[in-house]
């Protein structure tokens, strides 16, 4: 299967690493504030990048680039997935995947097989409002499985919150501290409307009101941060 989209340099997806980002069509999912819609609403119409021509791309920029992002739509549907993936890291690169946790199988695979270097993982909501939130009925088994999983994996992760004003207040975040207290990495990231979400005319959460909402979450998770916010 092949990648729908191809960032070559990202110096945001992957802390200080220079990073080249893949984008793979189609997710279970419908986050109204998905900002890549047409990979997730239409897949069927999303160019592909053939294969070779990324891996030609990475091999010129070993000892430039650091690292490679798989990101989506949700990369953990893609069959060839682990076969990718074991390739970028023949060349020497960093691997990091973004995910929204509903494949929690795929990530043990990887992760036992030494393919992924982090793992960037989406908590859309409190579990009360996960559907809500995700434009679709959500199996919180999965979900639930995956946060266990990465917490006690000993793989580098974090867990993202993108916060909105139509679906996140403060009981949200009290319930989210307590379902992943003591997370390694966990960011509240600013929502930012775009021409390519799914859906428009909602709001972000205010800069003071988002500060409100991280103090709550560092009862359980001192090291939580904004994302996205000038502060």
């Amino acid at each position: 299967m092949d990648f729908s989209g191809f960032e070559k340099l990202s110096l945001v997806d992957y802390d200080d690493n220079l990073t080249a980002t893949l984008f793979m069509a189609g997710c279970p999912f419908r986050c109204p504030f998905c900002h890549n819609g047409e990979l997730v609403l239409h897949p069927e119409r999303a160019a592909t990048i053939p294969w070779e021509e990324i891996v030609t791309y990475l091999k010129k920029r070993q000892g430039v680039l650091d690292a490679v992002c798989v990101s989506g739509g949700e990369p953990t549907l893609m069959p060839d997935l682990e076969e990718k993936i074991a390739e970028i890291k023949s060349l020497g690169y960093k691997v990091k995947l973004d995910s929204n946790g509903f494949r929690p199988e795929v990530l043990k695979t990887l992760v036992s097989k030494g393919l992924l270097d982090y793992i960037a993982m989406d908590i859309k909501n409190s579990k009360l409002k996960y559907g809500l939130t995700c434009g679709v009925a959500v199996d919180m088994e999965q979900i639930e499985e995956s946060v266990r999983f990465l917490m006690s994996s000993g793989i580098p992760y974090e867990f993202r919150t993108t916060c909105m004003a139509e679906f996140h207040d403060a009981s949200d975040f009290a319930l989210i501290s307590e379902w992943i207290a003591g997370a390694e990495r966990y960011f509240l990231q600013r929502y930012i409307d775009s021409a390519s979400c799914i859906q428009h005319n909602f709001h972000e959460i205010p800069l003071q009101k988002a500060k409100e909402y991280l103090e709550i979450v560092r009862s359980t998770i001192p090291s939580a941060k904004l994302r996205g916010y000038d502060e």
